[in-house]
């Protein structure tokens, strides 16, 4: 009998990577709160107020809090259309979630999050969800195809109601090269990656443009941003949900006339799931604390955060993603230094025969990248 590999998850603590360096530099040499009271700690000191050191923080607590003021300025003007008020605080209880993919991954922790606040959550997938929360319904799913979408979209919205949020989590991977890649396994990843985005969109979108409210996740992934060896249709059918985003993102301010349905995009990097658990990372120092993995309840925080926030914008997971969208514009030489030090063209090299994952148990097995 071949040894099966295990699934450990991450600590629950902080591990000493970038991401941790940037939060703290974030409340701390990054803060306008924290830097304030540099130049007024010298001023008291007995240092004049046109000293060299307190001209220098001063000038740098002006250059950050400019920083910070831009950021929220167009965070307030690109969700409010305008710069005075904010949104509304958020009542969970009114909340009808759906989640596809729902049964596994990070969308199974999800739901169960989102229980916990009293929503009520709706879980489309293929097989069912297990869970001791009474406001989680299941509904059996295949989301890449449109007649089904339609007839549980019909049943939902007349026995619970009309969602008013919709997290598209399911995904597939098939881990192969492209020569090895037949017909089933590309409409495959397609379907259920992408395609299902736009069923799901259809069948609840109208109700949310009516009532002006709402808010649709799309879970995409940094491969949606760049490309590696064995990850081809992934890699495509996810660079398709980023471009989906961004027009429906205009589609519902200037031809719906309805921003107030915002829109998440979600871009994570690996991260810790079952389904990804035999990619091969590299295992060096450097390379774990310039790009470490991300433990889903990570994802799942960031998600019902914006949920809270009620802001349409874009989660980057961990922060070296931010750099993604700048790398296809990098000299080739650097673009190859990067792939090389990602070890990203041999990551998936063995998968389908560590996991001995059969073509068609993509849906049933790989819900959730």
């Amino acid at each position: 009998m071949t040894d099966q590999p295990t699934y450990e998850p991450s600590p629950i603590f902080d591990a000493l990577d970038f991401d941790l360096v940037v939060k703290v530099l974030s409340q701390t040499a990054f803060s306008p709160f924290f830097v304030f009271f540099i130049p007024v700690f010298y001023v008291f000191k007995g240092e004049s107020f046109t000293s060299d050191i307190v001209l220098f923080w001063s000038v740098y607590l002006v250059a950050i809090s400019a920083f910070w003021a831009l950021k929220w300025i167009s965070k307030l003007y690109r969700n409010q259309g305008n710069l005075l008020f904010g949104t509304a605080p958020l009542d969970w209880s009114e909340q009808i979630i759906v989640v596809t993919g729902g049964s596994s991954g990070i969308g199974e922790l999800l739901a169960n999050t989102l229980a916990v606040r009293n929503v009520t959550v709706v879980v489309l997938d293929v097989k069912p969800i297990i869970t001791e929360n009474y406001n989680v319904a299941f509904y059996q799913c295949d989301v890449s195809k449109w007649e089904e979408v339609e007839a549980v979209s019909k049943r939902i919205i007349e026995e619970i109601g009309h969602p008013t949020m919709l997290i598209n989590n399911a995904g597939v991977v098939q881990g192969k090269l492209i020569l090895d890649l037949n017909e089933e396994d590309v409409q495959q990843t397609f379907g259920v990656n992408t395609l299902s985005h736009f069923w799901t969109i259809k069948a609840f979108l109208p109700e949310m443009i009516k009532q002006k409210r709402g808010h649709i996740v799309t879970m995409s992934s940094v491969m949606g941003l760049v490309g590696s060896a064995q990850m081809t249709d992934y890699s495509a059918s996810k660079a398709a949900l980023v471009s989906l985003h961004e027009s429906l993102r205009y589609e519902l301010d200037k031809r719906y006339l309805a921003p107030g349905v915002r829109t998440t995009l979600v871009l994570p990097g690996h991260v810790h799931t079952p389904l990804f658990s035999t990619v091969r990372l590299p295992q060096n120092e450097f390379f774990k604390f310039f790009a470490p993995s991300v433990a889903p309840v990570t994802v799942v925080k960031a998600i019902i955060t914006a949920l809270d926030e009620k802001y349409s914008q874009v989660l980057h997971l961990p922060f070296y993603t931010h750099f993604a969208p700048i790398l296809p514009m990098l000299p080739s030489y650097l673009r190859d230094f990067a792939q090389w030090f990602s070890g990203a063209d041999y990551a998936m090299q063995g998968f389908s025969k560590v996991t001995g994952r059969r073509p068609d148990e993509g849906v049933q097995n790989a819900v959730k990248n």
